[in-house]
């Protein structure tokens, strides 16, 4: 038994390895190294402006304020929008996006994997496809399909065209190879229905899938800049993205340096948070579904 304690303890020892120690070094050097803006963008927010105009600038801010944020909410006179319109711009077709994405890409592939539909394979092969495109070479014809529908200037125009994405479709459908056939064909066999099965089923099995699906929205849609400039032309239905280039480019640019740190910081805050909150998720897709081709 004590033979047994020992050759315990001495295999324990020998699991410090100085090639995983210098690994984990280089690792957390150079996660530090990264987070190098995200900590100067913080400490912007909240200098005051006679830190913000030094030469050489100052890293860390050595007298921390929060008139940048409070002078953020002032600093468009009456004439103008005011800022909390854009953070409501955002919020919303951000939401509404993120939710219907989730909920057509999932219906959507769910059908494509657990029904025998006609051209099945042909339709996804169609969706694979137009992962090589680049969202640069649709933005015309997206452009007059809005235009047709008579949606340009308008909430819906940020919206409809982002709900069904490709590569959402994909990585729903990668999860929906997993779900066994034979829970799906126990719940009809004791009476479920196919929308009753997709919700009380499916979709809590492909959490972590539609988890990552609400990162990836909610980040591309909270910082697209090019959709509201192309299709928004009054500036009371502009996003956060476009605020920021109203804000730094009006009158008094220097003494607005402040409300613009100000404003960067919470423009970038919401995509933080959720990726903390949702990292375990993200991190559980990846190495779940690898992706599976």
């Amino acid at each position: 038994m004590i033979m047994a304690q020992k050759y315990k303890k001495k295999k324990k020892r020998k699991k410090f390895s100085w090639g995983w120690f210098f690994t984990y070094l280089f690792m957390f050097v150079l996660v530090a190294f990264t987070s190098l803006p995200l900590i100067y963008m913080v400490s912007s927010a909240f200098k005051p402006l006679d830190e913000l105009f030094l030469y050489p600038p100052r890293f860390f801010v050595r007298k921390p304020t929060l008139r940048n944020f409070s002078e953020l909410l002032t600093t468009l006179d009456s004439t103008a929008v005011p800022f909390t319109r854009y953070v409501f711009n955002s919020l919303f077709t951000t939401i509404v996006t993120v939710m219907g994405t989730v909920i057509i890409c999932s219906m959507g592939a769910f059908a494509l994997e657990k029904y025998d539909l006609p051209w099945a394979n042909t339709i996804f092969n169609i969706v694979v496809a137009a992962l090589m495109f680049s969202p640069q070479v649709t933005q015309i014809p997206n452009y007059l399909i809005v235009n047709k529908l008579g949606m340009i200037n308008t909430y819906w125009s940020l919206i409809v065209p982002k709900l069904a994405v490709a590569y959402n479709l994909f990585l729903m459908k990668q999860f929906m190879e997993e779900v066994p056939d034979e829970l799906l064909e126990a719940a009809k066999i004791d009476g479920a229905r196919d929308f009753r099965i997709f919700w009380t089923i499916v979709m809590p099995m492909a959490r972590p899938a539609w988890a990552t699906l609400i990162v990836f929205s909610f980040v591309s849609n909270w910082n697209d800049y090019f959709s509201p400039l192309v299709f928004i032309t009054s500036q009371t239905m502009k996003t956060l993205p476009l605020a920021l280039q109203t804000i730094q480019g009006g009158p008094g640019q220097v003494a607005r340096s402040g409300a613009m740190a100000a404003a960067t910081f919470l423009t970038t805050l919401p995509t933080i948070l959720i990726f903390l909150f949702m990292q375990s998720r993200v991190m559980e897709t990846m190495a779940y579904s690898g992706i599976k081709a």
